[in-house]
């Protein structure tokens, strides 16, 4: 559409593609780029254009976001042989919305001020339902110029948004969310799981809690997931660790210690081991009762 900028885009799975979607809604015109160019179907077919690689996404495009698995996923679409910065045009903006290092979006920053552009670090929270109903919180790292360039795209995907200031400070506010939703998680499975084992009504008890002060998004959409033994992923085990992973990272280099997320990644490692990485992490309600030998039962 004309006086819109145009996007590439690279990253299309469960959280990328609906958070695409929305743009092209908005009447952007996309260049989109994927490991697996299936899981662009639904864009390609509403007239996205596929790029074969994240420098051709970038190409012809004024504005590049992504949101891929893992930070050496975001380090080889940027500074990789076919890396996006190597075609953005000088004064284009780069926008990473993966979930990654504060040191990594930091590096990144400087590579793309060198080269004249400008790179923002954008993780998102929310999940698979904030991403498909254009409700995620988005924290913004990086230039406040560029941040005010993007912010009708931003706003396309999101209803929070903020600009937590210098690049990277994104990440590290991403990072502070992930810690508290670990914390939020137990207190949802475990509450659950006690009301099981003490021979209640579980989803009544849910229903009159969730309005309540031990009510949250997690008990509402997560909790009614758990007692329909329903582990699809809003969001990934696999990527938990790794945010998990991430936290403890920085917290060793600033001398924290913080004990619950240091047990949560650890419960969350054992899921994984034990080959449970592609479910949700609802999924630790199952994992949980098992360390007493008890079995999370179905009340749906």
């Amino acid at each position: 559409m004309e006086g819109k900028e145009k996007i590439g885009w690279i990253g299309t799975g469960v959280m990328g593609a609906p958070m695409a979607g929305h743009l092209m809604d908005a009447g952007y015109e996309l260049a989109v780029y994927n490991h697996s160019k299936s899981k662009s179907g639904s864009l390609l077919s509403r007239g996205a254009k596929w790029a074969s690689s994240p420098a051709e996404a970038a190409a012809n495009s004024d504005i590049v976001f992504s949101i891929v698995g893992y930070p050496k996923d975001v380090e080889e679409i940027t500074l990789g042989e076919n890396g996006c910065l190597k075609t953005l045009k000088k004064g284009g903006i780069f926008c990473d919305m993966t979930t990654s290092s504060p040191e990594l979006a930091r590096r990144i920053a400087a590579r793309a001020a060198d080269l004249g552009c400008c790179s923002l670090d954008a993780p998102v929270t929310g999940g698979d339902v904030g991403a498909r109903d254009a409700s995620l919180s988005i924290f913004v790292g990086g230039d406040a110029a560029a941040y005010e360039k993007i912010l009708p795209c931003l706003e396309c995907m999101g209803k929070k948004i903020l600009h937590c200031g210098c690049p990277g400070t994104g990440q590290a506010a991403k990072l502070a969310n992930q810690i508290a939703v670990a914390g939020v998680m137990f207190s949802v499975c475990e509450s659950l799981l006690f009301a099981q084992e003490e021979g209640l009504d579980v989803a009544k008890w849910r229903d009159l809690v969730c309005s309540g002060a031990a009510g949250s998004i997690a008990m509402t959409t997560l909790g009614l997931r758990m007692m329909k033994l329903d582990y699809s992923p809003g969001f990934f085990v696999d990527h938990f660790v790794k945010d998990l992973g991430l936290c403890l990272e920085e917290c060793r280099k600033m001398r924290l210690v913080l004990p619950g997320a240091e047990l949560a990644e650890e419960l969350y490692r054992g899921i994984q081991a034990r080959g449970g990485g592609s479910s949700g992490t609802q999924i630790l309600i199952s994992a949980l009762a098992g360390l007493s030998g008890k079995k999370w039962r179905s009340h749906s």
